[in-house]
């Protein structure tokens, strides 16, 4: 049944390779060869949450990504301003009416800080000895995006450790080179361990992380100039400045 179906498929690749489950998605494999690590985010949840993934990980549709190895494009993704933005030009999807993280309203028409955009800080990256990774940037705006991706950096180790502590888990080296290592629960733990996921941690949103993203927010609104940014800087005229920088950029 699988070849009449391909057979009238619109795509060459699945018409002419109809025994193959999927593509391999070679374009997306060339984007990341140079690369260590990307960030990704779930097109479909309830919170909105960028992750590193492996370049070994090739993961399927649901899956958005973004093919950047830097902690500053990490931190701004991350950031409340971009947050509010997603969820303001979304969609919904499933019955707890979840944000849908459409990159083409999402990603595609967000305003980045200046000198911080994609196209501003495409390129080789250059890693700190501190683990934090920088992207290209002018000399002007090196300060800032050394902030953003520190806060960045320390809030991903953050999260890391409370997912993974390192007294409950073992690490494993894995059997193929180049692929990470195997996390394994220490057995008292792997129950424990279980409850560990970032959306679990993020409906309790412990005081430590709301501080780590509070820091990281403030170093992300300095890369925007916006000097008067506090926590309590209302959602409506956050989303009016970035509304204004993005057709301010539109108009050229």
């Amino acid at each position: 049944m699988v070849k009449p179906m391909r057979a009238s498929n619109r795509r060459d690749a699945y018409r002419e390779n109809w025994w193959l489950f999927g593509e391999s998605r070679p374009g997306f494999r060339v984007a990341i060869k140079p690369l260590d690590r990307y960030i990704a985010t779930a097109m479909v949840a309830k919170h909105r949450m960028f992750v590193w993934l492996p370049t070994t990980v090739i993961p399927d549709q649901q899956v958005i990504t973004i093919v950047r190895a830097d902690d500053t494009t990490f931190g701004i993704l991350h950031s409340r301003f971009h947050e509010l933005w997603s969820l303001g030009l979304c969609t919904w999807l499933g019955k707890g009416n979840d944000p849908r993280y459409t990159p083409t309203t999402t990603f595609e028409t967000f305003p980045f800080p200046a000198g911080l955009t994609p196209d501003d800080t495409a390129g080789p990256t250059e890693a700190l000895d501190s683990g934090v990774i920088l992207p290209p940037v002018a000399p002007d705006r090196r300060p800032v995006a050394l902030a953003i991706a520190e806060d960045a950096h320390r809030l991903n180790a953050l999260r890391e450790n409370w997912l993974n502590p390192p007294e409950w888990v073992e690490r494993v080296p894995e059997v193929v080179p180049g692929y990470p290592d195997r996390i394994i629960p220490k057995p008292e733990h792997a129950a424990e361990l279980k409850q560990r996921t970032l959306t679990n941690l993020y409906n309790a949103r412990p005081a430590w992380l709301d501080n780590a993203h509070q820091a990281l927010d403030a170093a992300v609104a300095a890369g925007y100039g916006w000097e008067d940014y506090g926590p309590e800087m209302a959602e409506e005229e956050l989303l009016r400045r970035l509304l204004a920088l993005n057709l301010a950029r539109a108009a050229g």
